[in-house]
């Protein structure tokens, strides 16, 4: 297994989007473990592919220990796609490997349904609250080049906009090993 470096804002593999694959290689299996490493490794508890450097639609998710939540462990979602969202919404406080230092509260709904491959490509159809729907709410957005801010209200985007400035610059702390734009 390798820790892979986590690519910061402003790169622009962060903002491709990813487009589905139609099978799974030994390779995409090794590159998936190593996504896991990576994120334990930042202790992150979700990373998706492009924050590695690859366009694969490709994210993993553990929130052990995150959350009184004993019912989800690590899961990989491949070509995830969410196909219903809950009317009722909630705000968290969210962060993000490929920016750090920078964390908000950001407004989302507050169950979904997913229909993925998992990690042996088999097509899965979950519906998801709490945590979880959230973890994978905000890694299917950097499947589709969106960052968490990108939800937050104009005026609170601008008045992250000098950290965010900071980050591309390299002005940040991290445990990990990173790739400025």
């Amino acid at each position: 297994m390798a820790i892979l470096p986590v690519y910061v804002y402003n790169h622009s593999v962060l903002k491709q989007k990813a487009t589905p694959i139609s099978e799974i290689t030994p390779e995409t299996k090794q590159f998936i473990e190593d996504m896991f490493e990576t994120m334990y490794h930042a202790n992150g508890i979700g990373l998706a592919a492009n924050q590695v450097g690859s366009s694969l639609p490709i994210f993993v998710v553990d929130i052990t220990g995150a959350e009184d939540d004993t019912k989800h462990e690590r899961q990989v979602f491949i070509n995830p796609e969410i196909i219903s969202f809950s009317e009722e919404k909630g705000e968290y406080e969210e962060g993000c490997l490929s920016v750090p230092d920078l964390r908000d509260y950001v407004d989302r709904p507050l169950k979904i349904t997913v229909k993925y491959r998992d990690g042996n490509f088999v097509e899965q159809i979950e519906e998801y609250d709490g945590l979880m729907a959230r973890v994978i709410q905000h890694e299917t957005d950097h499947l589709n080049g969106i960052y968490f801010f990108e939800r937050l209200s104009s005026i609170r985007r601008t008045l992250l906009s000098s950290k965010l400035k900071k980050i591309q610059k390299g002005n940040f702390k991290a445990s990990y090993q990173t790739v400025l734009p």
